[in-house]
Parts: C-alpha cells; structure tokens; sequence
C-alpha cells in the first residue's frame, strides 16, 4: 500500500467563513500531485504552503462553483508567466473545457486565445465511469447540488488506498456507494443541524455515520453555523493546513 498524503489548502465554504478559504485539497502519492477541487484562493493557497504551482499534474473538479474550480484560470496563468512546460490535465462535469475558457475570458479577457507554453489536456466525468490517471483511477457519483453542470461525489484509488469526496451535496443515497470501504472519506458539514437545500448538515452525516463504511471521515467545507458549534462535534474535522496521511505511515 501506498504512502498518501492528503493536504488541505482550503476547507471553507464560498464565503470564507472562519476566514478559510475555499475548497482546495493537494494530493500526494499517486503518479504526480494533483489538486482535488481547485477554488478560487488556490494560486494563494499553494504558495502559502510553498507547493511549486508547476508541480501539480492534473486538476480533479466535483462540480463547476467559483469556489471549487475557480482558481483554475490564475493556476493556468502562473503557469504561463512562470514558463511552465509541464502538461496540466483538468478533469470535471460535462461542459469543463467551455466554461474554463468563459471563465478565463471574464476574469482576463484575451487570455484564453493566448497560445499556451505548456498543454492543457481537458476531460469529462461521465456517471460511474472510471478515470484513470495513471495509477490513479477516479470514479464519479451524481449528486444533487445544482451548478450549471452535473456535480459529483468523488471515489479515487490509488496503489491500495481509496479515498472518497462528498463536494457539495444535500443527503443522497450516492454518498454511500462513493465511500463504502475507503480509508478516508473527506465529507461537507456546511451547517450544524440546519438544513441547508443542497447541502450536509453534521446531524445528518452523524446519523449516517456508520452507513459511510469509511474507516476514517474528515469533515470539511464548514459554514458559520457550524464552525461556532465545533466543541460539540464528534468527527474529526480539517482546518486549512491540516494533513492527513494514510498507507504504511499512516
């Protein structure tokens, strides 16, 4: 079994709450570091961190929020004034590459018919249909959290470690499937037991605790409402920097 290193760059929600911020998480151990969501304080995040932004191989998306796929044009744009020459691959929802493209062209418009110095490889997840990313494979599973495209829990294995990610969702049966027997399911807690449209509360992820069948679940993407009750929480929970490893180490 692989040694896995999961760090998050940011376990906030799209608001900053706690002054966190937004969904990032950078993995070690598979065949190059890649990024699980990608928002909008990502470029900030990894320099914070001191992770070389040309370092990361491949981009891995839930759904196509600001705050989970935003920092994508400003990780592409440091490549290009960095002269970065290593390839990038961005894998999310169907529509990926069209709404990178308009989203690079609102933020800084021209950039995206700017001739690359590195490629740019893009592609789609299609429901339950495996990924492979070298020896790493990604499985996604539709959820229901609307964002202009299908969004989607996440159930990666790599070298005997599998690792499953809620992204954004309200409570839906696919969550069991995504994590049932990984070593680690990272899991959205936005409010305490507020119910939030088309997103976890932390009563509902206790009540199902069990059902996960994960050995270990990290809550994170943690609103105000949460963040104030975290003394009566009972999961473990990430802050931005917090690392997890798992593997022989682990």
């Amino acid at each position: 079994m692989a040694v896995v290193r999961i760090r998050f760059l940011g376990s906030g929600d799209a608001f900053a709450s706690g002054g966190r911020l937004n969904a990032c998480l950078h993995l070690e151990g598979g065949p190059e570091p890649m990024l699980i969501d990608c928002g909008a304080t990502a470029l900030v995040a990894l320099k914070r961190a001191r992770i070389d932004p040309a370092s990361i191989g491949c981009v891995v998306l839930s759904h196509l929020h600001g705050d989970h796929f935003a920092g994508v044009p400003f990780l592409i744009l440091d490549g290009q004034f960095a002269k970065r020459e290593r390839s990038l691959t961005i894998v999310g929802p169907v529509g990926i590459q069209k709404r990178m493209t308009d989203a690079m062209e609102v933020l800084f418009p021209g950039s995206s018919t700017v001739r690359s110095r590195f490629p740019i490889n893009y592609a789609e997840w299609h429901e339950r249909e495996p990924t492979r990313l070298g020896s790493l494979t990604v499985v996604p599973y539709t959820v229901n959290h609307p964002s202009g495209s299908p969004a989607h829990a996440l159930r990666m294995e790599v070298d005997g470690v599998t690792i499953a990610y809620s992204g954004d969702t309200e409570w839906t049966e696919a969550l069991l499937d995504a994590a049932k027997g990984s070593h680690l399911f990272l899991c959205e807690a936005y409010t305490f037991d507020r119910k939030v449209k088309y997103h976890l509360d932390y009563a509902t992820v206790l009540e199902r605790l069990k059902d996960f069948d994960s050995r270990r679940v990290v809550l994170t993407h943690m609103g105000q409402d949460m963040l104030r009750r975290l003394d009566e929480v009972t999961v473990e929970t990430a802050q931005d920097g917090h690392v997890v490893q798992l593997g022989r180490s682990g």
